[in-house]
């Protein structure tokens, strides 16, 4: 069922759990998300990012997440992550999408608030909820400010607390994505969380936090964010590492031709497994299972 992300996160909050957010670059991956969503009985996000254009278009991705998240068991949000063009944003919107994300995190505070609410505007006009940004979270914002001479130098990236405040208050939005130490794509260092800085942000603000760079967090990490206040988790490299790798060892291993249509199914199979186990972290069903 077609829900907005708005009713999904009060939900979370309602049960103190966190509801995964999954990129989608294919229809396998909406198979393995939402068989494992309607498996364990929980409602997911389905969202695409600008950036997978490369691998498909919007226009032919979007239309498939709205209409299967339409038909799903489990309550399904389709959100577009990181929108940093209103054409875009509207493009989206105008499919079906039931939330969007307004990312003006490269701007200035002024210019990112006044982007975001227009976002808010837009998005009224459709129902749709609205995500917004403070903080750095991209791998090259980090390295830009020394990363790799250690953690002090990426903490200027951030979420300040008091920005955050006068953020969500000037602008409406439904959920805040914050910067506390998380990267996008593979680590290449065990991420340093500040924990206590997701809870002064909560503090202040009090709305749904998101959490940006999901993958390779251990379950532990997961369980404390939670229990900061994270409400959404965005999560893609480690899913589309589960489904080629085990495609990879399954095409090595195959005595005889492989067919494509096999390649398909491995990599739901692998994809749906680990979507499992996030959910389940996310929701506290694996640390009850413990």
């Amino acid at each position: 069922m077609l829900v907005t992300m708005k009713s999904i996160l009060n939900l979370a909050e309602a049960r103190n759990i966190a509801v995964g957010a999954f990129n989608i670059t294919s229809l396998e991956g909406i198979q393995a998300v939402l068989g494992a969503a309607e498996e364990t009985g929980q409602p997911v996000i389905l969202q695409f990012a600008p950036v997978h254009e490369t691998i498909i278009p919007l226009t032919i991705m979007g239309p498939i997440m709205v209409m299967m998240a339409e038909h799903a068991a489990v309550p399904v949000a389709v959100h577009l992550d990181h929108g940093d063009d209103f054409k875009k944003l509207k493009q989206a919107l105008d499919m079906g999408f039931t939330s969007i994300m307004y990312d003006g995190s490269a701007l200035s505070f002024e210019e990112n608030a006044a982007g975001t609410q227009i976002a808010v505007e837009l998005a009224a006009a459709y129902g749709a909820s609205v995500e917004g940004e403070i903080g750095a979270m991209g791998r090259e914002e980090f390295k830009s400010v020394g990363e790799d001479e250690g953690n002090e130098a990426a903490e200027s990236c951030y979420t300040d607390p008091d920005q955050a405040e006068a953020f969500t208050s000037l602008t409406g939005i439904d959920a805040l994505a914050c910067s506390f130490g998380t990267v996008h794509g593979l680590y290449l260092k065990k991420p340093n969380l500040d924990l206590d800085r997701i809870s002064r942000i909560r503090d202040k603000v009090t709305l749904p936090i998101v959490m940006h760079g999901g993958s390779g967090i251990s379950d532990e990490d997961f369980y404390q964010c939670i229990k900061c206040g994270v409400r959404k988790i965005n999560y893609y490299t480690y899913l589309a590492k589960a489904g080629g790798m085990y495609v990879k060892e399954k095409a090595a291993n195959a005595e005889d031709v492989v067919f494509y249509h096999d390649v398909t199914l491995w990599g739901v199979e692998a994809m749906k497994k680990d979507v499992l186990h996030t959910i389940k972290v996310f929701s506290g069903m694996k640390q009850k299972e413990s």
